[in-house]
C-alpha cells in the first residue's frame, strides 16, 4: 500500500491476476458440465475405456473439422443418437451448398464459423460507425445467449454477459422478439437489470444496438451488439436496412454451418467411435 493509502501499482497488478483468474475459472465452469456430459454419452455408446478416452474422441472430430469443441458438444448431447449399429449417424441428410455472404468473403477463405463470426462484428460496427461490439450465439443447451466474438469491452463486461437469459438485457429482448433494439440511453434504459446496466455503463458504453441473426424460418440463432460511447437519437433507415440484411444473411450461414460443418464432425465422430470400441485413447 503507497503512503497515501492507496493501492501500489504491484497490488495493482495482483489484483488484476487474481481478477483474471476468476473470469478464467468461472469460463471453465460454465463449459465443464457440458464437455463432462457430452463425455459420459460417448464413453457409454461406443465402450471406451474411460472418460479421457471419449475427450480424445471429441478433440479429434474438432480438429479434424475447425469446429470448436464446445460446440461439438453441444450438438453431440442435444440431437438424437445415433441407431445402433448405423453407420452413419444422419443417413437421410441432405447437404446444401453454403448461402453466399455479400458483407465478407470469410466464408470462402476459412469457412470456420469464427472467421465469420468477427466478420459479421466487424462490418455491424463499420455500419453503426463505433469500435466497441460483441456477437453472441444461441445457447441450445441452457438457452438464453453466449457470448462468441468481441472488441473494445472490458474483462467485466464479457465476464458479466457470458450468459444471458430470456430477459434483463436489450439482446434478449431483441432475440425474444426476432426484431432490431435500439437503446438510445443506457442510463435510463428499463430494459436493463440494475447489475446489467452498470456492466455495460462502466464499459463505457452509453447506449446500444442489436441485431438477431435469423434463419430462412425466422429463428434467431444469434446476436450482434454495438456499444457507443454516447447516447444515441437513433439509426437512419439506410443502416436499419443494412443491419437487416446482415442478421438475415449471416443467421442463414450459421444455420447451414450447424446442419452441415458441425453434422460432418459429428459423422467423423461416430465412425471413429465404432472403431475405437472398447479401446484407450489420448487427447493430442
Amino acid at each position: 500500500m503507497s503512503s497515501a493509502g492507496r493501492p501500489a501499482a504491484g497490488d495493482d497488478d495482483e489484483l488484476e491476476r487474481l481478477r483474471a483468474e476468476v473470469r478464467d475459472l468461472r469460463a471453465r465452469a460454465r463449459v465443464y458440465p457440458l464437455i463432462s456430459q457430452a463425455q459420459g454419452m460417448l464413453q457409454e455408446r461406443y465402450g471406451l475405456a474411460d472418460a479421457e478416452s471419449a475427450f480424445a474422441l471429441m478433440q479429434r472430430a474438432s480438429q479434424r473439422h475447425n469446429v470448436k469443441l464446445r460446440a461439438l458438444a453441444e450438438t453431440l448431447v442435444t440431437v438424437g443418437r445415433p441407431d445402433a449399429g448405423q453407420q452413419l449417424w444422419f443417413p437421410r441428410r441432405v447437404r446444401q451448398p453454403p448461402p453466399e455472404l455479400t458483407f465478407t468473403t470469410a466464408h470462402r477463405e476459412s469457412g470456420s464459423r469464427g472467421a465469420v463470426l468477427k466478420a459479421v462484428l466487424g462490418h455491424t460496427l463499420t455500419v453503426t460507425g463505433t469500435s466497441m461490439g460483441n456477437v453472441q450465439l444461441a445457447d441450445r443447451a441452457r438457452g438464453g445467449l453466449r457470448m462468441e466474438e468481441h472488441t473494445g469491452l472490458t474483462a467485466r463486461f464479457v465476464d458479466f454477459f457470458a450468459h444471458v437469459g430470456e430477459d434483463g438485457t436489450s439482446c434478449a429482448q431483441a432475440a425474444r422478439d426476432v426484431s432490431q433494439v435500439t437503446v438510445r440511453d443506457v442510463e435510463s434504459a428499463p430494459v436493463f437489470t440494475e447489475p446489467a446496466r452498470l456492466a455495460i455503463l462502466e464499459a463505457g458504453s452509453r447506449a446500444c444496438h442489436s441485431v438477431p441473426l435469423t434463419t430462412a424460418s425466422g429463428l434467431c440463432v444469434g446476436m450482434v451488439s454495438a456499444h457507443m460511447d454516447r447516447p444515441l437519437t437513433g439509426l437512419t433507415t439506410a443502416q436499419l436496412k443494412a443491419l437487416d440484411s446482415l442478421g438475415g444473411q449471416a443467421g442463414r450461414w450459421l444455420a447451414w454451418h450447424d446442419r452441415t460443418v458441425v453434422l460432418d464432425a459429428l459423422e467423423y465422430l461416430h465412425a471413429l467411435g465404432r472403431t475405437a470400441r472398447g479401446a484407450r485413447l489420448r487427447r493430442s
